[in-house]
């Protein structure tokens, strides 16, 4: 199955999630960074997905975008062929998460990420999670409106239950592209939502799909049948994982963060490991 993202771009299998980059307690510094997004664009990924919020400080708002934008201006391959992906409406209010879904807000964040990746256009632009306060349609609206005055080229949403997939393509009259949400071995409640997005061509992001920065390393043993296939792979239960979430639909594309070469080059072979259908049913 072909999504209308993957219809858009030739995009990679995996992609790379920059969070872990620019959180507070999780940030390594900017050289190595821009190395580690390096390594990934020269093995063949085409998809970098950050936000706005991910960042240290209230007061560095777009601080991980600014250093995707680095790396991709001193990287030297074909730019064009790489899909930055970025969202907005979470905000972080002395160092907390909230959330602002509010259609002036979401246009201010839209502006200052243009300004921050340094384009005319955000190939992706994600709505990052429901505001309760603010009526859905209405933040998905503002997407209607970033796409029709050329600033994004690409909608798509974060942090969505099944009904607000299908009320969100509506409202987009058809061209919602992504649904990024939580899922991973520990995280298995947006399974309904792979199944929709599937069902309407519509690619799935999961994030965090390692299990998130605090438990990657231990994925083998909080999970040991990932760590025994991964055993008798000769591989990591890290690649064990991503090729399980590979297989779960073809409109899955995981964008495990990384904030060195050596993991993301890792977790990109999971393209290329296929899981029989009985270590599937181990993992499952």
């Amino acid at each position: 199955m072909q999504t209308r993202l993957i219809g858009e771009m030739s995009v990679s299998a995996i992609g790379l999630g920059a969070m872990p980059m620019s959180v507070e307690g999780h940030m390594p510094d900017e050289e190595q960074s821009i190395r580690t997004i390096h390594a990934a664009l020269d093995a063949g990924i085409t998809l970098i997905d950050t936000a706005d919020a991910y960042t240290p400080t209230e007061a560095e708002v777009g601080h991980n975008e600014r250093i995707v934008a680095k790396a991709l201006a001193s990287w030297g391959g074909d730019k064009d062929a790489v899909l930055v992906a970025t969202k907005g409406g979470h905000t972080r209010p002395r160092g907390r998460w909230a959330v602002d879904g509010r259609p002036e807000y979401l246009k201010q964040a839209c502006d200052r990420s243009l300004k921050a990746l340094g384009v005319e256009a955000i190939g992706l632009y994600q709505h990052h999670r429901p505001d309760p306060a603010v009526p859905y349609e209405e933040s998905i609206g503002t997407l209607v409106d970033l796409l029709d005055a050329g600033k994004i080229r690409m909608a798509g949403i974060s942090n969505a239950n099944p009904a607000q997939i299908r009320q969100a393509n509506e409202i987009l009259g058809g061209r919602l592209v992504s649904v990024q949400n939580q899922y991973s071995p520990s995280f298995r409640s947006s399974e309904p939502e792979v199944d929709v997005c599937e069902e309407m061509g519509v690619a799935f992001l999961p994030w965090e799909p390692l299990g998130g920065m605090n438990h990657v390393g231990r994925l083998g043993s909080r999970h040991a049948a990932f760590g025994q296939v991964a055993a008798e792979r000769g591989v990591s239960p890290q690649r064990v994982c991503l090729a399980w979430e590979l297989a779960r639909s073809p409109v899955v594309i995981p964008i495990p963060g990384s904030s060195r070469p050596a993991t993301i080059l890792d977790s990109l072979a999971a393209a290329d490991l296929r899981l029989t259908d009985d270590e599937l049913a181990r993992l499952d």
